[in-house]
């Protein structure tokens, strides 16, 4: 039942992302108040740099996957390139549609089984992928700041003058950081991590919480997962593997972080790159934490009020539109057609009685096994 309702929930996300994006633009088309300056705007754009955006857009596909396929060709040398291209890219696309992010991982876990990759494998990449990500993120935002980044950044505050707009980036630097350093604990320490989890479940349960005993169960799985996952990477070449990828998602995440600059210069408003590529950094962070498919609705009004230090009111919504093109919009199209082109074949090829695999339906509730190595 399950696995037949999972495709309807994708759709239905897709549904929900839509619309959250429609009314939420509609209502910054009207904090514009100007139509007439949101046609003008669009039509006079400097195309060479929504050329350069769409070539950024791509590198969510491309950039990730080729993360993927070093982190997966370590373990599995047969690791198919075309496979983690597309593991990467729906991978994107399920967090794009799905609450939380959670329909990601399973996607991508998925797409790389059926280009050959072992699920284990497959599962040790992903959440590889993910540690380097938070990496990145905990090695070069520091490094940001030593060499004096957003300093102009102080002059541009919320709350009158209390907190800074370089106030709200070290912040969210400090929260990746935290994320980076617990998250190698774990994977380093697992058996802490393990004892500290069970004294959780132990004080819910005996305050009859079974539910949420539950979830600490679970966690205590995936502390066993990312143990494993890390194991993986003590042996031969796999720190150096692991750097590889550190250094490999800043082409991942080069959508996200320059689409911002790519989108002010299309619009002829010009600002300095670092000063936005950090508060990209912070509007990344907080839409980790979005609720909604994608972070629709939060996203746009974060990035309209992040970003109006340089973004004329008029022209916010020409901005918002054109930034969640590149950074979400393509990839919810590009991804709905392939993933419905595979649903469409697989139906197919279950009415003629071919079988043809495992089928979407099949990935979005499969159970993570055991990493064996």
């Amino acid at each position: 039942m399950v696995n037949r309702l999972a495709p309807q929930l994708l759709r239905r996300g897709v549904e929900l992302f839509a619309l959250i994006s429609v009314i939420v633009f509609a209502a910054l088309l009207f904090y514009g108040n100007n139509l007439e300056q949101f046609l003008r705007a669009m039509v006079t754009l400097h195309w060479e740099w929504i050329l350069v955006g769409l070539g950024l857009a791509s590198l969510d596909w491309f950039g990730g996957g080729l993360r993927v396929y070093v982190l997966a060709r370590h373990v599995h040398p047969e690791t198919s390139f075309k496979g983690a291209v597309l593991s990467a890219g729906l991978n994107f696309w399920g967090t794009l549609i799905t609450p939380t992010q959670a329909g990601g991982g399973p996607l991508g876990v998925y797409v790389l089984h059926r280009y050959g990759t072992p699920v284990p494998v497959a599962m040790v990449a992903l959440f590889m992928s993910f540690v380097a990500t938070i990496l990145f993120f905990t090695v070069a935002g520091p490094l940001a700041v030593f060499l004096g980044a957003g300093r102009s950044l102080e002059q541009h505050g919320i709350l009158g003058d209390a907190v800074s707009l370089n106030d709200l980036f070290r912040l969210s630097l400090g929260g990746f950081i935290a994320m980076g350093i617990a998250m190698l604990l774990v994977m380093i320490f697992p058996g802490t991590a393990r004892r500290i989890a069970q004294w959780i479940l132990s004080l819910f349960e005996r305050r009859g919480h079974p539910k949420l005993a539950g979830w600490v169960t679970t966690i205590n799985e995936g502390i066993d997962h990312a143990h494993e996952a890390m194991v993986a990477f003590y042996r031969g070449k796999g720190w150096l593997w692991l750097g590889a990828a550190i250094l490999l998602t800043g082409a991942a995440m080069a959508n996200k972080l320059l689409s911002g600059y790519v989108v002010l210069r299309a619009l002829g408003i010009h600002a300095p790159l670092v000063d936005v590529l950090l508060l990209q950094t912070l509007i990344v962070f907080l839409l980790y934490f979005a609720p909604t498919p994608g972070g629709s609705g939060l996203a746009e009004v974060l990035s309209a009020a992040v970003m109006s230090i340089y973004v004329p009111r008029e022209l916010t919504p020409s901005y918002v539109l054109l930034w969640r093109i590149f950074v979400a919009y393509l990839t919810v199209i590009v991804g709905s057609v392939v993933f419905w082109r595979w649903l469409k074949l697989w139906e197919q090829q279950a009415s003629s009685g071919d079988g043809g695999g495992q089928g979407p339906a099949d990935a979005v509730s499969v159970a993570p096994p055991s990493v064996d190595h």
